[in-house]
């Protein structure tokens, strides 16, 4: 006869092998601002696991302890108070919450995705001299299309860049708020259509790693995926040059085309880009004729616009007689309520 033992076991089987199947890359990153990354949540969960515990084993084990068949369990109904258990009760949890707001500060200012990178690692500096690699990010419906503007080229679902060497993303989107991440390299930040958000980080590993949108964007999302490789400086530079090779010209007629929603997109080379089609997605006014929100912006006619040069004295002395007239206007009614300060 089979034991219960054996057959709980054997029971268990498929969930270890579901389990083994896991990928903890937030867990084993390639990237040091993904490495610090992580360091924050395993020092946040330790602290937190101080409290969460102790609080589970004592639970048993008051459970246990003072259950109906112990008959040698003191019984204190008229019991309430303890100076001893109130002070360890509130001092070990607001410890914990001063470390993690402390731990919380200062990551948030060390690891601000606009702040440009001060190291290569945990044991080397970035040098005075080195030059990071600029990578412009569209995410469009389904896909994604990088340029590089000093290499003057662009790929579509394939990204590149070598190990070692800082990279300044600069990130944007075509319709729809999305976002940006490669687990292996650092945290997702999101794009957003006319606006653009940036992301400094290092790949400090050789290697092919999974990139894809963390925020759903509709049908095609699921496959909005793309391929980041990390390479040495000499790999990199060959695969400039393959893009070159393969690729074919990216105009803005092009670009319009690749613009349409599709799913699943392969990977396309651009060997040569149209002049500042970035700049013109950023500032939604790829077709001809088209203003752009940067023009519009400067425009004196424009909303916020008019707040600056002669116009401005003229718009807050409007606000102040605004707000006077209101409240005068506020204490003439407030005569009328029987009741209020005023009508008294």
């Amino acid at each position: 006869m089979t034991s219960p033992k054996f057959l709980r076991g054997v029971l268990l089987l498929p969930a270890f092998a579901l389990l083994s199947g896991c990928n903890t890359v937030l867990m084993s990153p390639s990237g040091d601002l993904a490495v610090r990354q992580r360091d924050i949540i395993i020092v946040s969960t330790v602290l937190m696991l101080l409290i969460i515990v102790p609080v589970i084993v004592l639970t048993l084990l008051f459970a246990w302890r003072y259950r109906a068949s112990n008959k040698n369990a003191v019984y204190t109904p008229e019991w309430d108070h303890s100076t001893l258990l109130e002070l360890l009760i509130w001092a070990a949890p607001l410890l914990i919450i001063i470390a993690l707001g402390a731990l919380t500060w200062v990551s948030t200012h060390k690891l601000d995705p606009y702040r440009p990178l001060e190291r290569i690692d945990a044991k080397r500096e970035i040098p005075p001299d080195t030059r990071p690699l600029t990578v412009q990010v569209v995410a469009m419906d389904w896909k994604w299309l990088f340029f590089y503007p000093d290499q003057g080229i662009a790929t579509v679902n394939e990204l590149a860049a070598p190990v070692d060497r800082p990279i300044r993303f600069e990130i944007t989107s075509t319709t729809m708020m999305n976002s940006f991440f490669v687990p292996a390299l650092a945290g997702q930040i999101y794009a957003m259509p006319g606006m653009e958000t940036k992301l400094h980080a290092v790949i400090n590993k050789p290697g092919v790693y999974d990139g894809f949108s963390a925020n759903y964007s509709g049908a095609g999302f699921s496959g909005m995926r793309f391929k980041f490789h990390g390479m040495t400086a000499d790999e990199f530079d060959a695969w400039v040059k393959q893009v070159k090779t393969k690729g074919e010209n990216l105009s803005r007629d092009k670009y319009e085309a690749l613009a349409k929603p599709s799913e699943w997109v392969p990977v396309k080379y651009y060997a040569d880009v149209a002049p500042d089609l970035y700049d013109a997605i950023l500032n939604r006014c790829v077709q001809q004729g088209q203003p752009c929100l940067k023009d519009m912006m400067d425009q004196p006619n424009h909303a916020h616009a008019s707040r600056a040069g002669s116009r401005k004295t003229d718009a807050l002395l409007a606000d102040a007689m605004c707000t006077a007239q209101n409240t005068v206007q506020f204490a003439a009614d407030a005569q009328r309520v029987p009741g209020t300060a005023l009508a008294q």
